[in-house]
């Protein structure tokens, strides 16, 4: 039987490449983003594979309506990867409490909106995989995403909490922790991006990682292994290093 998946935020970046990797491996794709013109598009490529579910993860309601309509139209869904999020960079001159509320609306709540709908039908059926997008940037704070790495961190936290609990009643649940990857999010980047990948080298190892049914999926592992190490390291150490992150004061 083809297994369907869900994905939210694939009108561009890594849900985009993730869609098209799962549609190659015999997944018939629910795709929901708020960009109904790029998600239009990309089921033209894909006939009698892609089903078109246009959705703003911010609206409970619609979040509700989209999951039924997906499962009534298309069959109960097998994967969840919930990938729809922002990013932007804030720094202590220009912080913004309502820049903090907004992205936290989207990256954090949108995502339990979504857990909160599909978590049911999955633990009732006692089957189903969760996979949600986080990113490295929440192990530790970093300049400049002072907000995006706190709502990482928390997806990171919620997940973590919910793994055990999930798993008794025979759901799985995936963290997904990327580095960089060129998206058009990274696009706005104004400084190196060590170890770089494509949004389809990013898409193929989360779909390995998935059929695994690992719980954390991190990648690049050169990133990885840097950023684990320089959580372990004392504060004193930690911030030397991130200072050389700083923006120059005369920007």
């Amino acid at each position: 039987m083809t297994k369907i998946a869900w994905i939210t935020g694939s009108s561009t970046g890594i849900g985009r490449a993730l869609a098209e990797r799962l549609v190659h491996d015999g997944y018939r794709v629910a795709v929901s983003a708020r960009s109904a013109d790029a998600l239009a598009l990309f089921a033209a490529n894909h006939p009698g594979k892609v089903g078109v579910y246009p959705l703003d993860v911010t609206d409970p309601a619609a979040v509700k309506q989209v999951f039924a309509a997906i499962e009534r139209e298309m069959g109960a869904i097998d994967l969840a990867v919930f990938a729809a999020g922002s990013y932007t960079r804030d720094y202590a001159e220009d912080f913004s409490s309502e820049r903090t509320r907004q992205m936290f609306d989207l990256n954090v709540l949108g995502t339990a909106s979504c857990l909160e709908t599909v978590m049911p039908a999955m633990i009732a059926r006692r089957s189903g995989h969760i996979a949600v997008v986080a990113s490295v940037s929440g192990y530790l704070g970093l300049p400049g995403a002072a907000t995006y790495g706190a709502t990482k961190a928390a997806l990171n936290v919620m997940c973590e909490a919910l793994y055990p609990e999930l798993e008794r009643h025979g759901v799985k649940l995936t963290i997904i922790n990327p580095g960089f990857v060129d998206t058009p999010l990274t696009k706005k980047n104004d400084f190196p991006m060590p170890f770089l990948i494509s949004s389809e080298e990013a898409a193929d190892t989360i779909a390995k990682g998935l059929a695994k049914g690992k719980f954390e999926i991190i990648f690049p592992w050169k990133m990885a292994v840097a950023i684990r190490l320089l959580h372990a390291l004392p504060h004193s150490l930690r911030f030397a290093l991130t200072r050389k992150m700083l923006r120059p004061l005369d920007r």
